[in-house]
């Protein structure tokens, strides 16, 4: 490798590291449900999320909020919504082309080479992709649809003033990811990633907790991913 294509690559690692947000995953002793009942959750919500490509604010508030046990991460959403879009489908339809959604995307090793997307529409319809970088510039993807999830939960809810939405993801399905550098988070562990959501409607708005510096590849730049730390 050139040593100016070092030094580029240093300059993007260091920038990244300077722009990253931290964001806590709270460790809970509680028993999570994933019925789309959000009473008893008693972890904070992070938001509104933002314009993705902007840090604009948004039309409509999203809200999530992020927890660990020794087995499971959780997240939760809450979406306002004045005009939902989207019908119930099959599981690992591209309803991210069409419908209301919330997503989060997993890189656990942080390589910004290979990562997880998760989907979840508001009428519980979900999808799970593996994503792998074949490009310098990590502008082309290889996305592996027949990646499955084993034991991952969604359930989504209608509410007055939207949809709420509850994911669990079973750290166990995550050990064999090839080259993905998975291992058990314990406190103190970190990993990149960011949550988002698409609200289609007279305007289309796709959102991040953590908006992005640039517009080239869309949600899809996990250099620009936010940190998530394990915390107690």
């Amino acid at each position: 490798m050139r040593l100016t294509t070092l030094v580029f690559h240093f300059i993007i690692m260091f920038s990244t590291v300077v722009n990253a947000q931290t964001i806590p995953i709270h460790k809970t002793n509680m028993q999570v449900t994933i019925d789309g009942n959000l009473s008893d959750w008693n972890r904070p919500f992070l938001g509104p999320f933002l314009i993705h490509n902007s840090g604009e604010k948004a039309l409509q508030n999203t809200f999530v909020s992020l927890s660990w046990n020794n087995e499971n991460l959780y997240l939760a959403y809450k979406c306002n919504d004045s005009q939902i879009i989207g019908t119930p489908q099959r599981k690992d339809s591209q309803i991210f082309n069409t419908d209301d959604l919330v997503e989060i995307f997993i890189d656990p090793d942080g390589d910004s080479q290979n990562y997880i997307e998760i989907g979840v529409n508001a009428f519980s319809t979900n999808y799970d992709l593996l994503l792998k970088c074949i490009s310098p510039e990590c502008g082309g993807w290889n996305t592996a649809m027949g990646f499955d999830i084993k034991g991952l939960e969604s359930l989504s809810k209608i509410t007055p003033e939207g949809y709420v939405v509850e994911i669990k993801i079973p750290f166990s399905s995550l050990e064999k990811i090839e080259n993905g550098g998975f291992k058990k988070p314990k406190t103190g562990t970190k990993w990149r990633g960011n949550a988002f959501r698409i609200d289609y409607g007279n305007t289309t708005e796709y959102l991040a907790l953590q908006s992005y510096k640039t517009s080239v590849f869309g949600f899809h730049q996990p250099t620009e991913f936010a940190v998530f730390e394990f915390v107690e």
